[in-house]
């Protein structure tokens, strides 16, 4: 995916493909939150922020991490996802080929859920970095913070609807107690984000 033009990615996001999809999206919001911390970290190493340069540092490095970290996961989405598609294509012929097909779906399934929650940790971390640097940041590019803050917003709202989507088809109760409970403090995320937004908006329009 990486290595594909935006076109590119677009074109095969809208077409009649189960990959990429809004899995994959999710994780490529976080790859731009991070981008954009990483972006208003990079101009506030001068020396007006001198004060801060050395936590501003450490925040550019954690932020080209996470986007690297966020690209994988849109990668691992895509093959979480064509694992589902294959188990859904199984033979179901025979009662043997119904109960393999079943176990198949469920385990894809288990795969599917399991990785838009990392990408809401990975959500979580970008936004705390966030949070750390508006108050810190270059004020010249002080709106791409909240930009960075209303994309992990978006990676994790829509990362947590693809794994309600899984739930249903997975039977392991532990398993989906486990995914419930990663996804339970995305409302909490998505008012910090916005809660870094309306700061930074009031700051622009003082």
């Amino acid at each position: 995916m990486r290595s594909e033009t935006i076109e590119a990615f677009l074109a095969q996001l809208g077409g009649r493909s189960p990959t990429p999809g809004a899995g994959a999206t999710a994780a490529l919001h976080a790859a731009h939150a991070a981008t954009l911390v990483a972006m208003v970290g990079r101009y506030s190493n001068t020396a007006k922020y001198a004060a801060h340069a050395d936590r501003i540092t450490e925040i550019v490095v954690a932020a080209d991490r996470l986007r690297e970290r966020a690209l994988q996961l849109s990668e691992a989405d895509v093959d979480a996802f064509g694992a589902v598609g294959a188990a859904y294509q199984l033979p179901k012929d025979t009662v043997n080929q119904v109960a393999a097909r079943t176990a198949s779906i469920a385990a894809a399934l288990v795969g599917a859920g399991r990785v838009p929650t990392q990408v809401i940790r990975v959500a979580d971390e970008i936004l705390s970095l966030a949070e750390e640097l508006e108050p810190i940041g270059n004020r010249s590019v002080i709106s791409d913070i909240a930009a960075a803050a209303d994309a992990a917003r978006a990676a994790a709202s829509t990362a947590r609807v693809n794994v309600e989507i899984n739930l249903g088809g997975i039977t392991d109760a532990d398993i989906v107690a486990e995914l419930v409970a990663a996804i339970a403090d995305v409302d909490g995320l998505a008012m910090r984000a916005d809660k870094v937004t309306a700061a930074i908006r009031d700051q622009l329009t003082r």
